[in-house]
């Protein structure tokens, strides 16, 4: 993600993945349909599990809308074929129409 400069550092676009962040740096990436935006709160000493690098950061993100938040479409989510809650809610959609 950095080497193709989604990674922004204070506002800025950060294309080296050696570039060095502060505590109080900012950063905003793409993740999935979504921009994550996050506070560096502590530099970790070496790396560890994902609940105490969680302790590391704030999340500045704003919570997503449940209403939004519903399943894609098979074809949206990129399976070749639909899972049995999809072909049930298809066959639903046929036996109304006919």
């Amino acid at each position: 993600m950095v080497s193709l400069g989604r990674v922004r550092v204070n506002s800025g676009r950060v294309t080296k993945p050696a570039t060095a962040v502060k505590i109080g740096d900012g950063l905003t990436f793409p993740q999935g349909d979504a921009v994550r935006i996050i506070e560096i709160k502590a530099l970790g000493e070496r790396r560890g599990p994902a609940p105490e690098a969680q302790a590391l950061y704030l999340d500045l993100a704003p919570e997503p809308d449940p209403l939004e938040t519903t399943t894609k479409p098979f074809a949206e989510r990129g399976g070749a074929r639909p899972t049995k809650k999809d072909r049930r809610a298809m066959d639903a959609v046929r036996r109304i129409g006919s």
